[in-house]
């Protein structure tokens, strides 16, 4: 479904005649408007604009999508000056979440943005979740700051957190408080198949010749934590999966880490005072998630 976001900036760039001119009027960068009508070509399924050296041109599709969004965004600016003579409900916030969170952290940082806005959550993984912002689906994100993404989304970081090797906590290496690679030759192993670092664990003991039997596989991180605590065998985590019952303990040469950000999309999509008191929200989450997790 295209958002009124999208049409907004489509006819941005028909009325500036390039994206450069485009992006300056609705205060966004170049490479993230570009971004967003490449996103929108993508949901219509065919090119908008023939882009030339010094200017664009619309292409058949362009011409034919450019009435119809000139109504749109009229329509849209009717209803606006209708709705605001009376008042009006505030409207849900569309927030994104990853599912590699663990549930204690799930369960914060809903509940105080919940506390702070209605919101209404949907679970996608982290290119998903961009997308959404991209496109107007989503209102903000909590998600992975990765390479890139300050210059696409305004993020700010909530926490950052090691990942570590998860053992039974009456396992034999329980008790130690550094283990190498090859100490799990023969331990069985768990696959967190939602895991954003499983191919790089995976080479992280492939190359030090360790290839541990799989004792069970899942695309649910509270189902796999739950088998370690049963006893069957070890995973990787990030340090915020803990629990009674497991032990967490630091490899060797094992310094992998993720940064758990807030994202708002480049081009606002909420009131500011809705965008500050959720960021706000998270923020009072993260506090508690850090202290209770150590970090």
């Amino acid at each position: 479904m295209i958002s009124r976001q999208q049409i907004r900036q489509f006819l941005a760039v028909v009325d500036a005649g390039n994206f450069s001119r485009a992006a300056a009027a609705i205060g966004l960068t170049q490479p993230t408007l570009s971004a967003a009508i490449n996103e929108l070509e993508r949901q219509i399924g065919a090119r908008l604009f023939i882009r030339e050296k010094r200017a664009i041109r619309l292409t058949a599709a362009g011409s034919r999508l450019l009435p119809l969004a000139r109504n749109i965004d009229r329509d849209f600016r009717l209803a606006e000056q209708e709705t605001a003579r009376t008042p009006a409900l505030r409207p849900f916030a569309r927030i994104g979440i990853i599912p590699s969170l663990a549930d204690h952290v799930v369960q914060r940082l809903v509940a105080e943005l919940q506390r702070a806005h209605l919101i209404e959550v949907q679970e996608g993984r982290a290119a998903d979740l961009e997308r959404g912002l991209l496109s107007g689906k989503l209102d903000a994100a909590i998600s992975l700051v990765e390479p890139g993404i300050a210059d696409r989304q305004r993020a700010t970081p909530l926490y950052t957190e090691p990942y570590r090797l998860l053992l039974p906590a009456n396992h034999e290496l329980a008790g130690q408080p550094l283990v190498n690679a090859v100490d799990l030759a023969n331990q069985p192993m768990i696959a967190r198949r939602s895991c954003e670092l499983l191919g790089r664990t995976s080479q992280f003991f492939t190359e030090r010749g360790v290839r541990p039997p799989f004792s069970f596989k899942s695309h649910n991180d509270q189902r796999a934590i739950t088998m370690v605590a049963a006893g069957i065998g070890a995973t990787v985590a990030p340090a915020t999966f803990h629990r009674e019952g497991v032990a967490q303990l630091d490899m060797q040469d094992f310094d992998f880490q993720r940064t758990v950000a807030f994202l708002l999309p480049a081009s606002r999509s909420l009131a500011k005072e809705s965008e500050e008191a959720l960021l706000s929200a998270a923020q009072n989450a993260a506090r508690t998630i850090r202290a209770l997790s150590g970090l």
